[in-house]
């Protein structure tokens, strides 16, 4: 049986050992050290029970320090830090939103890495086990991974049901709109396709992904259609499949001008959904131009209701927009006189015309276009007893908010460029984007705080990795939290 042994030294100082007595003779088995103050003292003969208690099983009676404590560093090396503190917050989170209960660890974890560094799968699970010391298998990746495949109608009743709890969500409005993300390949597929991009990749293969959020802009649904899929041709698939999964009878939709056409304004009303969507006023004809100059009161605030094929359009005067809008057209104008007068430097530019080799301003287009400055033009079916002039535009303006759902998914959620090559790869990749960007909205609705401080603030509470020296066992220190955390966790309702 081992036991503790504290004698004096020649220098007046404290040694720490462990002994065994057999045949009435002492056996010193491991020396600890020695120390001079009360403190050191009490350290060593910490160090010394710990070192016993893994090398013999022994317990000692009376050992009441915490076995957290760390007071003499000198015994311990630092082995590094682990995020733990915000991968419990983040599990916490996930598990408000009911995602834990789709019983798939490694997806949430690799939803929670997305969050924090993105990065490809493969080295996510690399850096699941350095930032938190959970230990996936790459071949378990491969394994399970193809059943995700079938989970994004459940992720999206399970966010559904989400919004309903915590954002009073009810179907009365729902805003749309679509993005590209680009792919690191000159290569085309089925899915991969070259088209019009919105990340300036012309040449390089893309998908259109296709977003809808609720009016305070927390996602609701997705979709993804080949790269060369115009815009226009999107909203009627993602509302019908919308209607058939969650049985909507009705809803407004909320889009803006390249979603318009009378095909989708027939289908959205055979479906019983009414629409407010903005109006390109300059495809208009010169009859309801000239019918809009001559009923608008220039005046800020002012606005007036015509009734067309479309629907209602509504048009509104701003003098910030008139400004704005004068400046750019004789901008515009100058340049059109300077490729007249120098026609070595002529092509295709506006307010031109050409007629018999003859390069000459487009007076006409010049007077249409002087009847639209200040204006903004939109479309909706509502009758002015349901939504007047002026909550028809205040709803549109409130499109900014699925805006900012796709820059947090592209800048901070890193969705683009996408390295995948095959199809279900990249839908697997989609589905863990929005469940990122499900966490991320929460944070920033309930928080109102950006997805970006909100990381660089837990971030900074770590878990230091300390191996004490003399047992071989690793203990871990948390930074202290801060009362600017501690808010947060309240506002998020996380315990603390």
């Amino acid at each position: 049986m081992l036991k503790l042994r504290v004698v004096k030294t020649g220098s007046s100082a404290h040694a720490v050992q462990a002994v065994r007595y057999e045949d009435n003779r002492r056996h010193i088995v491991k020396h600890f050290g020695s120390c001079k103050t009360e403190k050191e003292l009490d350290d060593l003969l910490e160090n010394a029970q710990e070192w016993i208690r893994v090398n013999s099983g022994q317990i000692a009676m009376f050992d009441t320090r915490p076995s957290s404590s760390i007071s003499d560093l000198d015994n311990y090396s630092f082995l590094g830090v682990y995020y733990t503190f915000i991968y419990e917050v983040f599990t916490s989170l996930l598990n408000q939103i009911s995602f834990l209960k789709l019983n798939q660890p490694l997806l949430i974890d690799l939803v929670i890495m997305r969050l924090l560094e993105p990065a490809s799968k493969l080295q996510s699970i690399e850096l699941i086990e350095s930032y938190f010391g959970i230990r996936h298998l790459r071949k378990n990746y491969y394994k399970i991974a193809p059943v995700w495949l079938h989970l994004k109608e459940s992720v999206e009743s399970t966010v559904i049901t989400f919004a309903k709890q915590h954002y009073e969500f009810n179907y009365d409005i729902l805003f749309y709109d679509v993005t590209t993300l680009y792919f690191e390949t000159f290569q085309e597929d089925e899915l991969r396709r070259n088209g019009f991009s919105k990340d300036n990749k012309s040449q390089q293969p893309q998908l259109v992904v296709a977003l809808m959020v609720s009016k305070e802009g927390f996602p609701i649904a997705y979709e993804i259609f080949p790269g060369n899929t115009f815009e226009g041709h999107t909203i009627i698939p993602v509302i019908n499949s919308f209607i058939d999964k969650h049985q909507v009878k009705h809803f407004t939709v909320v889009a803006d001008a390249a979603m318009i056409s009378a095909v989708n304004i027939n289908e959205l009303l055979k479906n019983n959904v009414h629409y407010i969507v903005g109006a390109r006023l300059g495809n208009l004809s010169i009859d309801i131009i000239n019918l809009i100059d001559k009923e608008i009161f220039r005046e800020d605030g002012r606005s007036i209701r015509l009734k067309t094929e479309n629907g209602y359009l509504i048009c509104s005067y701003s003098t910030v927009r008139y400004r704005k809008d004068k400046y750019e057209m004789e901008k515009q104008i100058e340049k059109a006189k300077l490729i007249i007068e120098k026609p070595s430097k002529k092509r295709k530019i506006k307010f031109t015309q050409t007629k018999d080799e003859r390069t000459t301003l487009n007076q006409a287009l010049i007077d249409k276009t002087t009847k639209l400055l200040g204006l903004k033009g939109y479309y909706t079916d509502l009758e002015e007893n349901i939504a007047s002039n002026q909550q028809v535009i205040e709803k549109y303006h409130e499109l900014y908010k699925i805006e900012q759902a796709f820059r947090i998914s592209k800048s901070d959620l890193k969705t683009r460029p996408i390295f995948h090559f095959k199809q279900e790869p990249i839908k697997l990749h989609m589905l863990i984007c929005f469940m990122a960007l499900v966490i991320s909205k929460h944070i920033e609705l309930k928080t109102q705080t950006s997805i970006k401080r909100f990381l660089s603030e837990f971030k900074k509470i770590t878990d230091a990795r300390m191996l004490n020296n003399f047992n071989g066992k690793e203990k871990r220190i948390r930074a202290k939290i801060n009362p600017e955390i501690i808010q947060l966790l309240e506002k998020l309702n996380v315990p603390h």
